[in-house]
C-alpha cells in the first residue's frame, strides 16, 4: 500500500486498528483482483480514496443495537466488507449479510471475512432466490437503478427496515421514476467524496 493510501485511511473517521483491517482487506483485494476483477485495473492505485473511503460514508447509519444489515451485489465487498470492519468495534451486534451471485466473488468474500474475523454471511446467489432475510438495513452501491434496488430491497426487508444507496448525480431522476412503481419517504445526503451523488436513506417502502 502507498503512503498516500496509508495517510487516506488513517486520517478517515475510525481507530487505528480499524484502520488496519482496512488496510488489510486493501491488500486483499489488490491480491485477487487481476484474478476476478474486484474493481478495475485503474481504480486499484486509487482504492482507498475512490471505494473505500466512499463506501466508509455507510459507517455513519451503523445501527447501534442489535441488527441485520444486508448488502445486495456485494462484489468485492464495497461497502459490505468495509461496514463490517467498521462495526466490529463500532457496532458489535450487527451482522451482515452479503449477497453475491458471481462464485468467485463470493468465494473472496468469505476468505476475506474469515481472515479479518468479521459478522458476515455470504450468501452465494441471486438476490431474487434467496428467501426473506428480514434486514433492518438493506444496502447497494453501484448495482443499478433505483427502481430495481427497491424490487429487491422489499423482498429482504423487515418491517420498519430502511434502504441505504449510493447514486450517482442522475438521482433525482431516479427517484421520480422509482416512484411510479413505490410509494417511499426518502432522505438525500451529500456525498463525502463527490458533491453531485447522494446516499439516499428509504423508508416506508411499499408497492403502489
Amino acid at each position: 500500500m502507498t503512503a498516500t493510501a496509508d495517510r487516506a485511511l488513517t486520517a478517515a473517521d475510525v481507530s487505528r486498528e480499524t484502520a488496519e483491517k482496512l488496510a488489510s482487506y486493501s491488500e486483499l483485494v489488490r491480491k485477487w483482483s487481476p484474478a476476478i476483477n474486484l474493481v478495475s485495473r485503474s481504480d486499484l492505485e486509487h482504492l482507498e480514496q475512490r471505494h473505500i473511503l466512499d463506501s466508509l460514508q455507510l459507517s455513519h447509519f451503523l445501527p447501534k443495537t442489535k441488527a441485520n444489515w444486508t448488502d445486495i451485489g456485494s462484489g468485492g465487498g464495497l461497502p459490505g466488507i468495509v461496514l463490517a470492519i467498521v462495526a466490529k468495534e463500532k457496532s458489535p451486534e450487527v451482522s451482515f449479510q452479503l449477497i453475491e451471485s458471481d462464485q468467485r466473488k463470493a468465494a473472496f468474500l468469505r476468505t476475506a471475512a474469515r481472515t479479518l474475523e468479521l459478522n458476515v454471511k455470504v450468501h452465494a446467489s441471486r438476490s431474487e432466490d434467496l428467501k426473506p432475510l428480514n434486514a433492518d438495513v438493506v444496502s447497494a452501491r453501484a448495482l443499478g437503478s433505483l427502481k430495481l434496488l427497491l424490487g429487491h430491497t422489499s423482498r429482504h426487508l423487515g418491517p420498519n427496515g430502511r434502504g441505504l444507496f449510493m447514486k450517482g448525480r442522475n438521482h433525482d431522476e431516479e427517484i421520480i421514476e422509482a416512484k411510479k412503481s413505490w410509494s417511499f419517504e426518502v432522505e438525500r445526503f451529500v456525498s463525502l467524496t463527490d458533491d453531485a451523488a447522494r446516499i439516499l436513506l428509504i423508508s416506508d417502502l411499499h408497492h403502489v
